[in-house]
């Protein structure tokens, strides 16, 4: 399991993938989703005990075709004690959210009819890896403005400067 994005800062599309057996699963995320997934996971991860060891950095790179089998559009954590396992709960972009088709479906299934969704359990060392992950590659992209927050490059008109002028820096 892993998170990851293709393109450069600004032009990113982010990823998260998991595997079973020899099927691949890429999901497309916002930007937001990845923050959301790693903090969310860390508070996961704050009521457990540490995990034993976090997957190296090559472990968690994003595995070719990188191709997303559709776009995410909510997402629930929640932690298995019977398992000892943080349950992944993703849910299709534009597809109702009172609607859970993931009864009864294997992990990387896709259902018959409806919404898809996949319902994806990390251990504590991949969940573990998949924040720190997350977190390296949320700061590899572009700098924030100084006054307002969004991210710097050649389209930022600054909301605080009301178009006037660029952000002094």
């Amino acid at each position: 399991m892993t998170v990851g994005a293709v393109g450069p800062p600004g032009a990113r599309v982010f990823y998260f993938q998991a595997r079973q057996a020899d099927r691949l699963l890429s999901l497309k995320l916002e930007k937001e989703q990845v923050l959301f997934l790693a903090g969310g996971l860390s508070e996961v991860l704050a009521d457990l005990a540490s995990p034993a060891a976090v997957p190296g950095e090559t472990d968690l790179e994003l595995e070719d075709p990188v191709e997303a089998e559709w776009a995410v559009g909510s997402m629930q954590l929640a932690y298995d004690s019977t398992t000892d396992r943080v349950v992944l709960v993703a849910k299709e972009v534009g597809g109702p959210e009172e609607d859970d088709q993931s009864e009864g479906q294997t992990a990387l299934e896709p259902p018959a009819t409806g919404t898809a969704t996949a319902r994806i359990a990390l251990t504590r060392d991949q969940a573990a890896g998949v924040i720190e992950h997350g977190k390296r590659l949320l700061r590899g992209g572009r700098p924030p403005c100084p006054l307002c927050g969004y991210p710097l490059g050649q389209d930022h008109s600054c909301p605080k400067t009301n178009g006037h002028r660029p952000p002094a820096m």
